[in-house]
């Protein structure tokens, strides 16, 4: 079973967690503002969820006998997503982090999802799924909270 354009998707996958991971770390240390209590409470609940969900994509990747990348090389080489470059300011993070998101959730649709179902990798296609709930949840919650702004 040909499983490596999966593989790779879901490398890229992990990567895209890791770049999330480090910019909610960022976001989380250098938020200001009136609303620097929720959103810096916010954004460690953020990265907890992606450190957790890493593992599991990690170990997906294993489970499908690929390798998963280890190395914040190969992570910022595959990974479609950018760093947070800027000190940015609240609503540049909020919008940012929903730009994010959606790119995610595109890619999980457009190309992972598809991978998986042609593979019949239906364990996979499961994560990716529950993965996608996860951050369109996020995407409705950042909207709610920039809509009377």
């Amino acid at each position: 079973m040909d499983n490596q354009k999966l593989i790779n998707f879901l490398n890229q996958l992990l990567s895209n967690y890791f770049v999330m991971y480090v910019k909610l770390h960022r976001y989380h240390w250098f938020v200001q503002g009136r609303h620097f209590f929720q959103l810096h409470e916010v954004f460690e609940e953020m990265y907890t969820t992606f450190a957790a969900d890493i593992d599991v994509i990690a170990e997906r990747v294993l489970m499908i006998d690929g390798k998963p990348l280890a190395t914040m090389v190969k992570y910022i080489k595959e990974a479609t997503l950018e760093e947070a470059s800027a000190d940015d300011k609240e609503d540049e993070m909020i919008a940012r982090l929903k730009e994010d998101y959606q790119q995610i959730i595109h890619e999980i649709k457009e190309e992972g999802i598809p991978y998986a179902s042609e593979r019949n990798d239906e364990p996979t296609v499961d994560l990716l799924v529950t993965l996608q709930g996860k951050l369109e949840k996020y995407v409705w919650m950042l909207h709610a909270y920039r809509a009377y702004e």
